[in-house]
C-alpha cells in the first residue's frame, strides 16, 4: 500500500491580498452586527402585537383562518418566543438555544404560513431559519454580555 502524504499546498497565482483572508479579523464585529440587527428585527416585528391587543387578536384570527389548532395559544407562544430570541441575540447570552428556537419557529412559519405562497414569500422566514441554525452551531462570537461579565471579575 502506498504511503499517504500531505498534498502539496496550493499557492494561487494572484497576490495574497486578493484572497480577502485579511478580513478575518473583522469576524467578531460582523457576528456582533448580525446578532444586533437580527435581534432588533425580531423585536420590532412583533412589538405591535405585544403592545396592542387588537393586533394580537387580528394575528390570531389570521392563523385560525388557516386552520391552526389552538391558534390563540400558538400565536402567543410564537410572539413571546420571538421576543426571547431577539433579546438573547442582542445580549449574546443563551444564543445557541435562541438559535434553535428561532430555527424551529421560523421553520414552522415558512412551512405552514408561506408554504403555499411560494419561496419568494417564504424567503424572510427561510433566512431566519438559516440565521437561527448559524447561531445554534457557531454561538454568539467573542463579543457578548457573558464574556464582558466573566472578564469583569
Amino acid at each position: 500500500m502506498p504511503e499517504l502524504r500531505d498534498p502539496v499546498p496550493w499557492t494561487p497565482p494572484w497576490p495574497s491580498w486578493l484572497n480577502l483572508s485579511w478580513l478575518g479579523g473583522l469576524e467578531p464585529w460582523v457576528r456582533l452586527l448580525t446578532r444586533l440587527v437580527v435581534g432588533a428585527y425580531l423585536l420590532a416585528s412583533v412589538w405591535d402585537a405585544v403592545t396592542t391587543p387588537a393586533i394580537l387578536a387580528a394575528l390570531t384570527e389570521t392563523v385560525a383562518a388557516q386552520g391552526a389548532p389552538a391558534a390563540g395559544f400558538a400565536v402567543r407562544v410564537a410572539v413571546y418566543a420571538q421576543i426571547a430570541c431577539g433579546l438573547a441575540f442582542i445580549v449574546g447570552m443563551v444564543t445557541r438555544w435562541a438559535g434553535l428556537v428561532c430555527a424551529v419557529l421560523f421553520g414552522v412559519t415558512a412551512a405552514s404560513v408561506y408554504g403555499a405562497a411560494g419561496l419568494e414569500a417564504a424567503m424572510p422566514a427561510v433566512l431566519l431559519v438559516l440565521i437561527g441554525l448559524d447561531m445554534l452551531v457557531r454561538g454568539p462570537g467573542p463579543l457578548n454580555l457573558r464574556t464582558l461579565l466573566v472578564k469583569a471579575r
